[in-house]
């Protein structure tokens, strides 16, 4: 592996891989498992979070109006995102110490345990809202230790030649899940809030399994000079800030997420601009994540391993074009195609986004670095979303769009300026 280009004075500069290495990560029995056990948990988070919202607006609404009743959807959201932001870089930390696979096991354990919970209080038929949040604040406790610890464990499983195929395929097992989740759980929720549950633990549980069955050894390589957790922590904040491609790298996501995610702003399209209704809605949600998926399946097969900056770079750009033009348009179809563009762009932008930071990041820091990097993700979603509300109330749905596609095109050329080694990053083999 090479990326080349990386800044001067980076820590660690990057090492070329090892003979022998597989390049796909298909042929890796251990990859399997890990790709599996991710498209499983995946399911069971989309199908608990489809019962949950469902389960804490019905009660909600029992005893609130429509616009109260909806605060506390956005609780849900607020109470899973509080102890992410407490708990993630901790976590790095951790993964960076103790066995990466093991913490994994352990994390979906925990969420297994929490559908638990969830099922036995919709088996008692009014469970109080306190105790539904409360079992959704330890999930996502659970995940907070879980993101870093996967990120981290992916490269140990499947090296470094084989590592951006198998970043796309990672992609392919979420796009899965978070596209076939929400329409499994409203099917199963339709049918049985506590059965939507019971799903939900099932699929941890074998999530479990397929972890508890790789070979591959979780333990991070260690080295000299024992730090405490604090000290740890800091490290990782201080070798992402001085290494300038993975530092340019996470917060050009930030400020692009930020300002350019139109994820809050497809109802309001939907319903007032493109007039198409609920059925139309759902089609435009889904034409993202059908573009994410189909480049994702792409790049697993046919991964860039050559000009990864400027790939990364246009990418970003095309993604602000299609945002821009999703605010410009009044035909649901061109809405729906800029989707669908939008989502395999930034699919591009990821993609290589992660595969430059873990090739970036010696092994005893990808925990940390990976925990920062969710941070970033984890902000920039839930800030994009109170910025998307803003925005709207001042600009109107339609100037937010516009706007935010605006800003992420001049953000990609502020970010090239800012951060030349990324830019100039070439191969990612």
């Amino acid at each position: 592996m090479t990326v080349e280009s990386v800044d001067a004075g980076s820590p660690t500069p990057p090492l070329p891989p090892g003979d022998g290495e597989p390049s796909s990560p298909w042929g890796i029995r251990d990859f399997r498992l890990l790709w599996l056990g991710r498209v499983v948990a995946v399911l069971g988070i989309q199908i608990q979070s489809s019962a949950l919202l469902w389960q804490v607006y019905e009660i909600a609404r029992r005893d609130h109006p429509i616009a109260e009743a909806s605060l506390y959807l956005g609780l849900v959201g607020l109470v899973q995102f509080l102890p992410l932001l407490a708990f993630t870089l901790p976590a790095g930390a951790m993964a960076d110490r103790r066995d990466r696979k093991t913490t994994v096991a352990i994390s979906i354990l925990v969420e297994a345990m929490c559908a638990g919970g969830f099922l036995l209080m919709a088996l008692h038929g009014s469970p109080p809202l306190w105790g539904l949040l409360a079992v959704a604040a330890l999930f996502g406790a659970a995940r907070a230790f879980l993101a870093p610890a996967s990120q981290a464990f992916l490269p140990m499983v499947v090296g470094r030649r084989a590592l951006p195929p198998a970043i796309a395929a990672q992609s392919i097992a979420f796009q899965t899940g978070a596209i076939a989740g929400p329409a499994l759980g409203g099917v199963i929720v339709g049918i049985n809030v506590p059965l939507a549950y019971a799903a939900a633990m099932g699929l941890f549980f074998v999530g479990i399994g397929c972890f508890l069955l790789i070979r591959t050894s979780g333990r991070p390589r260690q080295v000299e000079g024992g730090l405490s957790p604090m000290e740890s922590v800091k490290e990782g904040l201080a070798y992402v800030w001085k290494t300038r491609i993975v530092l340019g790298a996470i917060s050009l996501d930030l400020i692009v997420v930020l300002l350019a995610g139109v994820a809050l702003l497809t109802p309001i399209f939907a319903r007032d601009i493109l007039h198409v209704g609920p059925e139309g809605f759902g089609l435009l949600r889904a034409s993202f994540g059908v573009g994410a998926l189909g480049m994702a399946i792409y790049l697993s097969r046919f991964p860039i391993v050559r000009h990864g900056g400027r790939w990364m770079f246009a990418a970003v750009a095309v993604f602000g074009l299609c945002t821009l033009t999703f605010g410009l348009s009044k035909a649901a179809w061109l809405s729906g195609l800029v989707l669908l563009i939008g989502g395999a762009a930034d699919m591009v932008s990821v993609n290589i986004r992660q595969t430059l930071i873990q090739l970036a990041t010696p092994d005893h820091m990808r925990g940390r670095v990976s925990s920062v990097s969710m941070l970033f993700i984890g902000a920039s979603n839930e800030l994009g979303e109170a910025y998307s509300g803003v925005a709207v109330r001042l600009l109107g749905p339609v100037g937010a769009a516009v706007f935010g596609g605006f800003g992420a095109l001049a953000a990609t050329g502020i970010w090239a300026k800012l951060f030349p080694g990324l830019r100039k990053a070439d191969r990612l083999d």
